[in-house]
């Protein structure tokens, strides 16, 4: 039985794959790790570990995602966004297995009115965005058989999110402002989740790098008014804008990807955002009943 190694099994992606797990469990035998079981900083416990598990497929959901702390913790964030990535390549690439690495929209720098394919040039605007794109380049250049999936305003029932951060601020508030001047895809980690297993299942192989969101784009406005719509919450939300909102790390004004590769390469077609967020708030309001 073929085994699939998912690093970050306690992040929002890892928690989406282990409860899927059980709809693969007669192909595949899963290995779920988190930092505590597995630290990606350190190359002797990932070469390990493949030495004693010997996985065919390595799912890596971790990441350093504290976009404004990692301006004051550039190490941190390249420790794991590069060079973690870096070992887990050379461990697949020594062992002949294929990595399926999760990177982000903020590659980007967002100064278009287009959306990005997956050969436009990349320009990162802040340090996570510059350690995820350096993770990219590594894994590229250490292993052929490396799957990078770049995605965007990942959210599920699972940690703290925007939809969550949403719905707890509804309750507290009567009156809320949300940036209505940044666009982007958001999605749901649950079909991100099915779309690599969907890849893992493709009989033929593309590697490289593929875009997967949920579509089409909106903004974070647009994105908190369905939230307080299908939430019904009488919450009053005001549009702001990025200057009025500032944060430590600059966000791309524009990260919109097109999914026209993951399509073609896999067949895999994305949903629209807002029937996967109707279905994200039905398993929220169920887990609170």
């Amino acid at each position: 039985m073929k085994k699939i190694l998912v690093i970050g099994s306690n992040g929002q992606l890892g928690n989406c794959i282990r409860k899927l797990a059980p709809d693969f469990e007669h192909q595949y035998e899963f290995l779920f790790t988190d930092s505590k079981t597995l630290d990606i900083t350190s190359e002797e416990q990932v070469n390990d570990f493949f030495y004693d598990n010997k996985p065919e497929y390595c799912i890596n959901a971790s990441a350093y995602t504290a976009v404004d702390l990692a301006e004051t913790e550039k190490d941190k964030a390249f420790a794991v966004n590069a060079d973690g990535v870096a070992n887990l390549a050379q461990a697949c690439a020594d062992f002949n297995s294929i990595l399926i690495h999760v990177s982000t929209d903020y590659v980007f720098d967002g100064d278009t009115n287009l959306s990005y394919s997956e050969d436009d040039f990349t320009n990162p605007i802040g340090i996570y965005g510059q350690s995820k794109r350096k993770g990219e380049e590594l894994a590229l250049d250490i292993n052929p058989k490396t799957i990078i999936i770049r995605t965007s305003w990942l959210y599920s029932e699972f940690n703290k999110n925007f939809v969550k951060t949403m719905l707890n601020l509804f309750t507290q508030k009567t009156e809320l402002g949300i940036v209505a001047d940044q666009f982007g895809q958001p999605t749901n980690a649950n079909d991100l989740a099915e779309a690599i297993m969907n890849i893992i299942e493709f009989p033929v192989k593309t590697f490289g790098i593929f875009h997967f969101s949920n579509y089409p784009e909106t903004t974070w406005y647009e994105f908190a008014k369905k939230i307080a719509e299908f939430s019904k919450s009488p919450i009053k939300l005001k549009p702001l804008t990025t200057d009025q909102y500032p944060t430590p790390a600059k966000r791309p004004v524009r990260s919109t990807m097109s999914l026209d590769k993951i399509e073609q390469s896999y067949k895999i077609e994305p949903k629209h955002w807002e029937n996967s967020l109707e279905e994200c708030l039905e398993v929220l309001s169920q887990q609170k009943i």
